[in-house]
């Protein structure tokens, strides 16, 4: 159990500078230095870096599911409110950090595609798990009669992942929840309608 407490350990620091800094501006060092581990630590539980960054990927992904499960099982709620609720919490989130990290998954997937194709389909496959959740949602609202059939799920799924995704962005770079608000005020307003 000690030798997993020391693994998260390094996972739990590398993420945080990851979040901060990005993925290829964050060492080694930095990551044991953070975590309070010597070196050879790091290479008991990981072969290299980039065994390490899918293992900060996988740990992300599997914490921010269950976030996501939690949202859209709530029964208390239609699905469009469940999409609502989730919205909100993002705002509230990246409002209280003050708009420093934005959504690690989309940060390494801008930094990350285009120089290593290991990561680029391990973060495709992460946002394609999302966007079945969403699309399962909005399935749920239109045989409840709460959304409009006119379009497919499948698309409606992919417009919100894409267009959160491009929120989340344009608010960790205005430092403001504008864009955020913009989104959910447009899409319920005239995109999820009956």
């Amino acid at each position: 159990m000690k030798n997993n407490n020391r693994k998260q350990e390094i996972i739990k620091a590398g993420t945080s500078l990851i979040s901060n800094n990005g993925y290829n501006a964050t060492g080694i060092d930095s990551i044991l230095k953070k975590a309070s581990v010597p070196k050879g630590s790091f290479y008991h539980y990981f072969q290299n870096k980039e065994n390490f960054g899918l293992a900060v990927i996988d740990k992300f992904a599997h914490d921010y599911n269950n976030m996501l499960d939690k949202f859209f099982s709530d029964i208390n709620f239609t699905p469009l409110n469940r999409i609502r609720n989730y919205l909100e919490h993002i705002i509230e989130y990246l409002t209280q950090k003050q708009f420093t990290k934005g959504c690690l998954i989309g940060n390494l997937g801008q930094e990350l595609s285009d120089q290593n194709e290991c990561f680029r389909q391990k973060l495709d496959a992460i946002f394609l798990i999302w966007k079945q959740k969403f699309k399962a949602c909005f399935e749920e609202a239109q045989k409840i009669g709460e959304l409009n059939t006119d379009i497919l799920p499948e698309a409606i799924a992919d417009f919100f992942l894409a267009s959160l995704e491009g929120a989340i962005l344009r608010a960790k770079v205005t430092k403001s929840p504008e864009p955020l608000e913009n989104f959910l005020k447009i899409l319920f307003s005239k995109i999820l309608t009956k």
